[in-house]
C-alpha cells in the first residue's frame, strides 16, 4: 500500500453526514444480520406455558432440524447464549485442566477461543498464522505426528472454519483428513459461526467432532441462540473427561426426554420462534441455493474491492480467492486514513451499518458482510455508498467498483 503523509489524509469538517436521517439503515454488519420480516413476525406474539404442547413440538422439530443444517446425525444442545458460550460449552464438557490443545491460526477469533480454553486450564499449543491465510495442513499434520508417541497426546484440534474478523475460510475436510493422516486420535472442534448457512459444512461426512454456531448470522434469527452439535465419539469422551462439570453447558444433563431439562430451565421461547421461522425460509430456498447466492454476492464483493484496489490504497484481506469468505469481507485501508470515521459516516449519511476492523486490524479495516437476509439491492447501495464516502475523504480508489459487481452479478444471473 502507499505511505502517505497523515496531514495529506485527514478530511477537515464533519465526521458525518449533515441533516436528519431518513430511509431504512442498510444493516451490512457480519452479524447480527438482517431479520427478515416473516421471522419479526414469527415473534410478535405472546409467550405461553414453557410445557405448551404445540410450543414443546415446534421447539423439538427446531433442534432435529438443526441436524439438516450442520448435515449430521448426532446430537443438537441449543443454549441461551451466543458463539462464545458455544464455546465454554464444548470446552467445558470435553477438556480437562491440564489437557493440551492445537490451535492453528487465521484471526481474532482462533485466538479468543484459546484463550478461553487457557482461562478454564488447558494448555494451548499454537500455530502461528498471519490472518491473511487459511489453516496450514503441514504445520498442523508435522506438530501432531511428533505428538502421537506421548502418554498425553494432544486432546483436540480447536479450528475456525471462517474468522469473522479476517474474512479467511479454511478447508475442515482436509484438516480431517490431515489429523487421521498423521494418525493422532485428537478431537476436531469446529467453529462455524460465520460459515455456517453461508458455505457447505458436513459435519459427519467430514468427520468434525463438534461445531459450534450462534444464531445471529447466517440463519437470520436474533441474537442470543448458541448450539453444540456433538458426535459420538464426543459423547464418549465427555462422559468420561474429568473437566471440571459446569451444570449449564453439561451435555449429560441436556441429554434425556424431559423436555425443560434441553434448556436447563426456561427456553427462550420468542428466539426460538424466530429461529423455526429462519429455518423455514432456508429450506423454502434450499441449503444449495442458499450456497450459491452467498457466492454470488461474496464475488460481486470482491469484484468491487479489486477495482478499487487498483488505486494501491485499498486491498482484500485474503488474496487468495479460494480462501476468501462467503459471509464477510474484510478490506483493509492505507492506515493514514481514519477509517472509524468513514464508516460514521457512512452509517449516519447514506445509512450503511459497516463492521469495525478487529485485533491487529483495528482501525486499517472494515468489514461488509454479506450473508443471510441481503439481496442485490441491499449489496450494490452499500457498495455505492463506500464510493461515495471514498469521495468525500479523498481516499484515493480504483473507479468502477460498482459496475464491476453489477457486472459480476448479471454473469451470474444468466
Amino acid at each position: 500500500m502507499m505511505d502517505r503523509s497523515k496531514d495529506t489524509k485527514r478530511k477537515s469538517g464533519h465526521g458525518s453526514a449533515c441533516g436528519p436521517r431518513y430511509g431504512r439503515n442498510v444493516l451490512m454488519t457480519p452479524g447480527p444480520t438482517n431479520l427478515p420480516d416473516r421471522v419479526l413476525a414469527a415473534m410478535n406474539r405472546p409467550a405461553v406455558d414453557l410445557l405448551d404442547p404445540e410450543f414443546v413440538a415446534l421447539a423439538e422439530s427446531t433442534i432435529e432440524d438443526m441436524k439438516r443444517i450442520f448435515k449430521t446425525e448426532s446430537h443438537i444442545f441449543m443454549y441461551a447464549a451466543n458463539g462464545h458460550g458455544a464455546w465454554e460449552a464444548a470446552l467445558s464438557n470435553l477438556i480437562g485442566i491440564g489437557d493440551r490443545l492445537l490451535v492453528p491460526h487465521t484471526g481474532v477469533f482462533s485466538k479468543a477461543w484459546a484463550e478461553m480454553a487457557r482461562r478454564l486450564g488447558a494448555e494451548i499449543e499454537e500455530i502461528a498464522g498471519d490472518g491473511r491465510s487459511a489453516i496450514d495442513l503441514d504445520a498442523v499434520e508435522k506438530r501432531l505426528r511428533a505428538d502421537r508417541e506421548r502418554h498425553d497426546p494432544i486432546r483436540a484440534v480447536l479450528a475456525v472454519q471462517t474468522d469473522t474478523a479476517t474474512s479467511v475460510t479454511s478447508d475442515i475436510a482436509a484438516l480431517r483428513q490431515t489429523i487421521d493422516a498423521a494418525g493422532h486420535p485428537a478431537l476436531l472442534l469446529v467453529d462455524v459461526v460465520a460459515s455456517l448457512c453461508t458455505v457447505d459444512f458436513r459435519m459427519d461426512e467430514w468427520g468434525v467432532d463438534v461445531a459450534i454456531a450462534g444464531s445471529q448470522k447466517g440463519l437470520m434469527a436474533p441474537p442470543g441462540l448458541a448450539f453444540t452439535a456433538v458426535g459420538e465419539r464426543a459423547i464418549e469422551v465427555g462422559g468420561r473427561s474429568d473437566a471440571p462439570r459446569r451444570a449449564y453447558w453439561d451435555w449429560q444433563v441436556r441429554t434425556g426426554d424431559e423436555f425443560y431439562m434441553k434448556f436447563c430451565g426456561t427456553p427462550p421461547e420468542h428466539l426460538i420462534w424466530g429461529l423455526r421461522e429462519g429455518l423455514n425460509i432456508l429450506f423454502e430456498e434450499g441449503l444449495d441455493g442458499v450456497f450459491a447466492r452467498h457466492l454470488r454476492m461474496a464475488r460481486a464483493v470482491h469484484g468491487a474491492v479489486e477495482r478499487w484496489a487498483s488505486s494501491g490504497s485499498i486491498e482484500l484481506n485474503v488474496p487468495l480467492p479460494h480462501q476468501r469468505s462467503n459471509a464477510v469481507t474484510t478490506i483493509r485501508i492505507d492506515p493514514d486514513f481514519d477509517i472509524d470515521r468513514i464508516r460514521q459516516w457512512v452509517r449516519d449519511g447514506p445509512g450503511v451499518s459497516l463492521g469495525s476492523g478487529l485485533g491487529p486490524l483495528e482501525g486499517r479495516a472494515f468489514r461488509i458482510g454479506h450473508m443471510g437476509w441481503v439481496n442485490e439491492a441491499m449489496l450494490l447501495g452499500a457498495l455505492g455508498s463506500i464510493e461515495l464516502a471514498f469521495q468525500h475523504f479523498d481516499v484515493p480508489y480504483g473507479k468502477g467498483g460498482v459496475e464491476a459487481a453489477i457486472d459480476s452479478l448479471g454473469f451470474d444471473l444468466r
